[in-house]
């Protein structure tokens, strides 16, 4: 039997959709690499327990609730139908002659509705894995898979519901093509709300107010965490087309790629400037930086656009890490530089840069290519309204869990490392010495 033309888009879509939503799990081995490796060889066994443990309990959250909350039809606030285990009926125009089912926000592509709800699943997994890293080294275990739950569950399907899922703020016309704000400030603003209940790592501050570093154990486990993450936003970003058509692929491919490289580039440059050295760290998490600021904007902004975008939030990134410190917000990898710091950037370069139809999208002008402030107010009003909306949830989440399961290991506990206290075992078993005979 042949296919048809429509049947084999479908089947080549579909193809498109599945791998790209592969290389986006994938990056949980990358997140847990560049968080192990900037944390203390104590906590390794915690830190890639956590990472290797979030991608279920997302899993799980997203297949009970969150699907249907995300992109169920029902209000402006949330999905109403097609809650739980993604219940409804999913009838796309692209396979059918009308459309019938529950889920018309995520109608547009027409790969079946099982291809849709992993690539979205992998999404909201990416953004329970943030807060992984910035809470490291003092969170009790339990407390953080319980926060990852409700996070998964609840939290992030909602603010997904408002941008992806036909909500009051795409209404209000705010553009976020792969998740800046969806995603990465979600997961960022979740993070904050942690750290500021946790307190920071026992040492990291001088009671006269000086800051002392704790260096990361494992360089070179971080910089191939940063690869296998620097791949995965291949799937990711163009991914987010959900469908295989060549030019929005290719150029979203090489916006995100150029938005990195130019990441890479200033932050290496500025942390050699300001710091006296060329820090490692701090160019990985510039790449890092430079593709989160990237996420939103990649499918409406020229490849020059996407330059200056990564140019900027390599340098953003570096002074956002020294602001943080300074601030006494202890962050171990640096997540909030990242993802927060440069998911409220990215988000507002699609104010700014954005040119339309560049790839077909009539997201309309940015402020630099004569299209006035209108954009850039909707994209400033996103990131107000997430920002408010998930850290004061967060925080009160994080507050219930600690006055009901604690949230803190004990001192002796956090000296010792979590790798003994909450997993019974170290990554690094130390070796026999023997004495000569």
């Amino acid at each position: 039997m042949e296919l048809s033309v429509g049947d084999l888009k479908i089947v080549v879509d579909t193809m498109w959709v599945l791998i790209t939503a592969m290389l986006v799990f994938f990056m949980n081995l990358g997140f847990a690499a560049v968080e192990s490796g900037f944390a203390r060889s104590k906590n390794t066994v915690n830190i890639l327990s956590k990472n290797f443990i979030v991608f279920a309990v997302s899993s799980l959250g997203f297949l009970l609730l969150g699907w249907g909350l995300m992109f169920g039809d029902g209000n402006s606030f949330i999905g109403t139908h097609g809650l739980f285990f993604v219940g409804g009926a999913d009838n796309s125009p692209a396979v059918g002659d009308a459309y019938q089912g529950v889920y018309s926000a995520i109608s547009w592509t027409g790969v079946p509705l099982w291809a849709k709800f992993f690539f979205q699943l992998v999404f909201c997994g990416t953004a329970a894995t943030i807060v992984s890293g910035a809470v490291a080294e003092r969170i009790k275990y339990i407390s953080f898979i319980v926060f990852a739950f409700i996070l998964t569950l609840l939290i992030y399907p909602i603010v997904g519901h408002w941008i992806w899922g036909g909500g009051w703020l795409a209404a209000k016309g705010m553009w976020d093509f792969a998740g800046s704000t969806v995603v990465h400030s979600v997961g960022g603003w979740a993070a904050l709300a942690g750290i500021l209940v946790l307190g920071p790592r026992f040492g990291k501050y001088g009671t006269d107010g000086s800051i002392h570093p704790i260096p990361g154990h494992n360089l070179p486990l971080a910089t191939i965490g940063a690869f296998v993450l620097w791949l995965g936003w291949f799937g990711f970003n163009p991914g987010s087309t959900m469908a295989a058509d060549p030019g929005a692929i290719s150029h979203v491919l090489m916006t995100t790629n150029t938005a990195g490289i130019a990441a890479i580039l200033t932050s290496t440059i500025t942390a050699w400037l300001y710091l006296g050295k060329p820090d490692l760290g701090m160019s990985i998490n510039g790449l890092l930086a430079g593709l989160v600021a990237i996420t939103a904007p990649c499918a409406f902004v020229s490849v020059p656009s996407s330059l200056i975008i990564g140019a900027i939030a390599g340098v953003i990134v570096v002074f956002a890490v020294v602001f943080f410190d300074r601030a006494k917000i202890d962050d171990p990898v640096g997540a909030l530089s990242v993802h927060l710091v440069n998911g409220i950037f990215g988000t507002l370069c699609v104010g700014l840069f954005a040119q339309d139809g560049i790839t077909g999208a009539a997201t309309g002008n940015g402020l630099f290519y004569g299209g006035g402030f209108s954009l850039l107010g909707s994209q400033l009003l996103g990131v107000v309204a997430v920002g408010a909306f998930v850290f004061l949830v967060s925080l009160l989440v994080w507050y219930i869990i600690k006055l009901t399961i604690g949230v803190r290991v004990s001192l002796s506990e956090e000296i010792q490392g979590l790798d003994i206290g909450e997993h019974g075992e170290t990554s690094y078993p130390d070796f026999v010495v023997r004495r000569a005979s």
